[in-house]
Parts: C-alpha cells; structure tokens; sequence
C-alpha cells in the first residue's frame, strides 16, 4: 500500500472582488405587479398598527416568507433597511414553510419607524409602477435592466438603487406576518426565545414570570416550567424561536444473555496510551480494566444509582479501552486507550439542561482530550426547523476549542414498529461525527434511525458495525460478558479511530475527519443514493486504520491543511502527471471544518460557507480558474460568474454544509481527462458568511484529495519528484515511524544532576 502524502506550500489568499452590477429578477421570470407591492404595505401597516398596540416590546418581531429557498444575496436589501443597518442585521430566525419547502426568515426591527418607512417605500414604488407612460401597473426583467436616470425618481420619494432594490425585494417576498409560536405547556421545556437586544430575565420578568439565572443557558435560552409555559403562551407567544421537553427520554439498546467468559480476559497496566473522554451514564471499577479507566461521577449525590446505571457506560468504554481483545473480527490496529469517563445520567431519562451545563463544564475542565465519545441519545425525533440544545452546545464547544465529538445516531426501539423514525438529539450535532450501524453483512441496521438534519444536513456522517439481531457486539458489563446492539457500540469503534490519527498520527481534527469520511464513502460513494444515505451517511468506515490512513497501490492520495483568511485561499501549483498529453485519473476530494453556528438562526444554522474547488487549471477569459471536478460553478466558470439557485446550490454543491466531497463519476466508461498547460491542477477554498463577515475568519479546513490510475499503474514516486520541482514540501504519513515517534515522546527522561 502507498502512504498518504502531506503537502505543505504557501496557501495563497485574495479578498472577494467587486459586485457583478445591479439586482434584477430571474430572466423569464413573471412580471413584478404593482398590486403585490400594494398587497405587501397593506399587510405591514397591519403589523404595524398590531405591535404599536403591544407594550412589551420598543420595535417589532416579523417573519419575511419569501417565495422559495432564498440565498442571502437575495434577502430583502431594502425593505426593513434603515438607521444604518441593514436588514440582514436584524434576522433573528429562520425556518421552512410546511409543505413546499420556502424561507421563512424572522427580524426584530429595533423602531417601528423602519416599518412606517418600509411602507412608505412600498406605496411610492407602486405609484411610479402604475406610471401609464413608464410601466402600464408592472415591470419585466428587460425593464429592471433598462432603468436609467430619465425618470424622475425624487418624485417618487426614491433613488434609481431604492427603487430597483425596492422592486427585487417585492418579488422575492410573498406575504409578511406576526410569528405564533407556542410552546407544549404540559412539560418542562427548553425554551429559545428571538434575540430583542433586551435581557431575557427582565423581558420575562415584565410578563409576570420570575426566571432564575441558573436556568438560562446561551443568550436567550431559558428552563421553563409549565406554569411559567402557561403565561408565556397567553401573552407572548411571538417570542418563541423554538422550544423542546426538558426531560430527555435516552433511547434504548438491545442485549444478549450476560455470561462469565470462558477464559478470564486480562490487561497489563496502562503506561502513556492517548485518552479518550466518554460522556456516558456510569461506570463500574469492578471490571477487570478499571485501571485503564479514570472515572469521576458528575451528578448530585442525593440523585439515587442503582446497579443497572453502570451498564451501558461500563460497556461503551470497554470498546474503547480494548475492544479488538474480545472482538477480533474488528480488530482496527489502533492498540489500547485510556479512558476518563464522565457519569452524567442515570436511569432511563436525563435532564437535557443539566447534560448542556455539564457537557461545556466537562469540556472546559480537560482541554487535553481531544476525541470525545457520546453514545447517549433521545428516544425522541428531533425538530424540522431547528438543532437541539444538546447539539447546539456540542457545535459551539467544537468551533471554540479544538476538539471533536463523535456521537452515537440513536436507536428505535421495538415498540416502534417498521415505521421510519427520525434520528434523535444530540445525532443533530453539525461539528460532531454521527455514526449509526450497519450488521456484519454491511446493511442499515434493523434499528436504524434516519437523517437528515434541518431539511438538508447529511447526518449521519458514516455507520460503522453496532450489531443486529443475534450478531451483537462483544462488551464488558458490571456483570460480564454481553452481547449488545446499537448506535452506542457503534461509535466507540469511530472515536477509537481518530484518537489514533490525532494523537499517534499527528493529524489535525479537521484532517482527521476528512479522512474518516473520505474512507467510508469510498468510490462506491454510496451517499449517491439518496434511499440509503440519510440511514448510512456517507458510507461504512472500513475495519483497519491502515484502511483509512493508507492508499491502494494504484492511489496518489494528500492531504492539505489550510486556514482562510480572506474569501478565496488558493494554490493553483499542483503538478499532476501526464501521460501521452492526459491525466489517467478518476479523482475524488474531501473537505471538513468546524464553523461557528447560531441556534437562533433555525434551518441557517451553519454561519460559515467553505466552498470547495478541486481540479485542473484552465485559461478562462478573465483569469485562469480551477475547473472542478464536480462542476461547480456557484462562484466562477471560465474566469466569470455564473449565479446558480439556491436550491440548486444546497442540493448539487452541498452549500452551507461543513463536509463537502466532490468526486468524478466512476465506472466502466470513464476516461482520461485531457491535461491542460504544465499539467497542473489546483485547489481552491471560498469563504462566505451569512451574517457577520468575522465569523469565518481564521477557519481551518482539511482536504484529503484520491487520484486512482485507471491502468492501475503506481505513479506516486513520480508525483513527489514532480512537487518537490515545484516547491512542495513532502511528508509521508508512516504509520510504523509514528507510532515509534509517539513511544518514544511519551517516555520519561532522566537527566544527570
């Protein structure tokens, strides 16, 4: 097998250019009617007259329901515009209509002012669209276009920019309203309430409820009892992002007769192996690699234990600290891990605001852990239009520090039936690795719970083996051996797999996690079919890290870290071979990275947009660009820009997710690709932000790019001769040298006094 490559040459980075002109509407797209420019200021001025009669709040909560999924160049710009802000500084949620699948975007405007305003703007553009001798009562694309300074636009209380911004926004706009929420008053909830700029405590505290600070939990998250649920519903339900039951039901596994092994299993005493952290329910020392396990118990001892809450954690840890001793079918290569376990649950529920404090606690407290193992998860289906808590804290945890999560999908449980069953919180995490199961034979788990995550997102990420039926996963309980099933014994196989390449390998997580699922995706790339995907992600991780850290013989496989600093980072000087004038390549590259994301944002949750480019360099008309293997052309083709639909973008180019892969098609008929000037190919990294254009400043990337020869040829020494002419600097990923490398660091050494 040929080692994986790790290139390093000066990422270069360029700001983003000028705008390509004026906004227009789409070409061939319906005329824009001075009627619905009426119909929109008649529904505003009655929202205005509504909240001018609500004392609770100095502006106005509106929801903006636009005709389709809306990217941000095309949110009203206008409209809502005002006192130097701009509307997209004022977005305090969103969500999909039910049905077809449309924005539904929530501002807080600070004055009401802005709404007397917008209306004005509104009613003067209708009166010149309804000019007889400029526009007969409508305007075309072709017209938009054609505006010029012949009209007298001052008459009209606009500018040429106003009147046209006013024009593009009303035909993206289909209906403004009042958002009613209301929360389900029969349980103790989490409660997200839209960001008013004003103190939770106090906003609470005017509507006659006493909130305590202990139970509020980000900016506007607060612990809500029925009573005060009550009293929020009858007076303010338009304060309500979104809400979920704070008593979190943990979905169930499956397990097998316990029995004492026929041979008694023993371990030598740990030395300086990596640690993984496992945030689980409790642990019992009364196994037999107790040693190999620090455990502190993180809950108020007045809450009562009993035997059977040591089970599930006891057994999720036996995984990770030796898991290929009893099971030798999965043996991955990765050796012996310690363990510092985290007893956070008891029973069969936990309190999902007590997990959020302790998990950001627990974090916090051990920032040498890297890899942390969740494998407990809830019975219930998340939400349509927004992230869980408990996720939502995992993603903030996972942008702030360098760490990564890898969480367990969730399980349906038998009395579910053979009804589809959404995955559960926190399998909703965005920055986390979700892994469900697959049985021995490589199929979706019977128990399987499905993706995706916000309409959109592609959890889980991959599977890996948990077990089905009679075939279970061998584990170490309190009580012996066992054979269990599960997410839950899923996931440690995966956590097991990163510490090695973080640690012993020296990745860093972004590569890491490109690599995992750059792996299970494969060239099969199963998540192409859009049936299986949402069950298995991306595909089944292989066994064996050499499976993942290695290529075949016939593969040039690299991987690049960078970090964006400006909106493209770029290298265009990577020397492909060439044989006879052609590149005898199928390629495939995957990117992940961790991106700042906003719970009151709802299905725009992601605030950071990396868009990958990986392919040959071409001679466009303006510059020379990366023509991308998957064809991307969201930003430039041929050295132009070419807008796609959002819609479009999100399905063919996976925009706004954090794991982006790209790869040709692979089959019988593919053929070489012909090798442009020098034979060079190059990556490309596109940087954009939703909301603040700090957000994704300094965000690190990894990009773990495959180039398999189609004549099955070895040609990796003449791809490293070739970048070290070009100034790369070449490292080869020896596993046998690093893990003698990591042996040797983690020894002790005396030195003479």
């Amino acid at each position: 097998m040929n080692d994986i490559l790790r290139l390093k040459q000066r990422l270069e980075q360029k700001p983003h250019g000028k705008g390509g002109g004026g906004r227009n509407i789409h070409t061939g797209a319906a005329p824009i009617k001075a009627e619905h420019l009426e119909h929109l200021a008649t529904q505003l001025q009655g929202i205005l007259d509504w909240w001018q009669k609500e004392q609770l709040l100095p502006g106005a909560i509106v929801d903006i329901e636009y005709r389709s999924v809306i990217p941000k160049s095309s949110r009203v710009q206008s409209l809502l515009a005002g006192s130097g802000k701009k509307p997209n500084d004022t977005i305090v949620g969103a969500r999909f209509s039910d049905g077809d699948q449309k924005h539904i975007i929530t501002h807080y405007v600070a004055n009401l002012a802005l709404l007397e305003s917008t209306i004005e703007k509104l009613l003067e553009a209708k009166r010149l669209l309804e000019d007889e001798k400029r526009f007969g009562g409508q305007i075309t694309h072709k017209q938009i276009a054609e505006l010029d300074e012949s009209i007298d636009y001052e008459a009209y209380d606009h500018s040429k920019s106003s009147f046209c911004n006013v024009i593009v926004d009303s035909y993206h706009v289909e209906n403004f309203r009042i958002p009613q929420n209301k929360v389900d008053p029969d349980e103790t909830s989490i409660v997200t309430l839209y960001d008013t700029g004003l103190d939770v405590i106090d906003l609470m505290r005017n509507l006659g409820i006493e909130v305590q600070p202990g139970n509020r939990i980000y900016t506007s998250t607060l612990l809500l009892d029925p009573a005060q649920i009550e009293l929020l519903n009858n007076r303010a339900p338009f304060l309500v992002a979104m809400s979920v039951e704070e008593l979190t039901k943990i979905d169930t596994y499956d397990s097998a007769d316990t029995n004492e092994p026929d041979s008694v299993i023993t371990i030598p005493d740990p030395t300086d192996e990596p640690v993984i952290g496992v945030i689980d329910k409790m642990f019992s020392d009364e196994v037999y690699f107790s040693s190999w396990v620090e455990f502190r118990d993180m809950l108020d001892v007045n809450i009562p234990r009993s035997a059977d809450d040591a089970t599930h954690g006891t057994a999720v840890s036996s995984i990770i600290v030796d898991g290929p001793s009893f099971n030798p079918q999965l043996d991955d290569g990765c050796g012996r891990f310690r363990v510092k376990h985290f007893g956070v649950a008891t029973g069969d529920s936990f309190s999902s605001f007590t997990i959020m404090k302790l998990i950001r606690q627990i974090v916090i407290e051990n920032p040498e852990i890297k890899v942390w193992n969740l494998s407990l998860g809830s019975n219930k289906e998340i939400g349509r239009n927004s992230i869980s808590p408990v996720a939502a804290m995992l993603d903030q945890l996972q942008y702030e520090r360098d760490v990564i999560f890898v969480v367990a999908g969730t399980n349906k449980n038998s009395t579910d039936g053979e009804d589809e069953k959404i995955i559960g919180s926190p399998a909703d995490s965005i920055n986390s690795l979700v892994v469900n199961s697959v049985g021995a034979s490589g199929a979706k788990a019977s128990y399987a719970r499905k993706g995706i995550v916000l309409s959109f997102f592609n959890k889980p990420d991959l599977s890996f083996y948990g077990g089905d039926g009679n075939d279970g996963i061998r584990v170490c309980t309190p009580l012996g051996e066992s054979f269990m099933v599960g997410t839950s014994f899923a996931a440690p196989w995966v956590a097991r797999k990163l510490a090695y390449m973080i640690h012993i390998l020296g990745l860093s997580r972004e590569v890491a996690k490109s690599l995992i699922i750059d792996s299970a995706a494969g060239w099969d790339a199963q998540s192409a079919d859009k049936a299986l995907a949402p069950y298995i992600g991306h595909g089944v991780l292989p066994t064996h890290i050499n499976d993942i850290v290695k290529s075949q013989d016939d593969e040039i496989r690299f991987i690049i870290s960078g970090t964006s600093e400006e909106w493209d980072t770029y290298n265009y000087n990577l020397p492909i071979p060439v044989d006879n004038g052609l590149h005898p390549y199928v390629t495939r590259a995957t990117m992940c990275y961790f991106p700042k994301c906003s719970i009151n944002q709802g299905v725009d949750y992601t605030n950071t947009e990396l868009d990958l480019y990986f392919g040959r360099i071409a001679d466009g008309k303006l510059s020379k660009y990366v023509k991308a293997i998957n064809g991307n052309v969201q930003q430039v083709l041929d050295g132009e820009r070419h807008p796609v639909n959002e819609k479009d973008a999100r399905a063919l180019y996976r925009k706004w997710d954090n794991t982006k892969r790209v790869q040709d098609v692979y089959n019988s008929r593919v053929r070489a690709k012909t090798a442009y000037e020098n034979g060079l190919w190059g990556l490309s990294v596109k940087t954009n932000n939703r909301l603040n254009n700090d957000d994704g400043q300094d965000i690190k990337f990894g990009v773990v790019a495959t180039l398999k020869e189609l004549g099955g040829k070895n040609r990796i020494e003449t791809f490293v001769q070739q970048c070290q002419l070009r100034g790369w600097l070449i490292e080869r990923i020896d596993v046998e040298a690093q893990v003698d490398i990591y042996n040797q660091s983690q020894q002790n050494v005396d030195f003479d006094q």
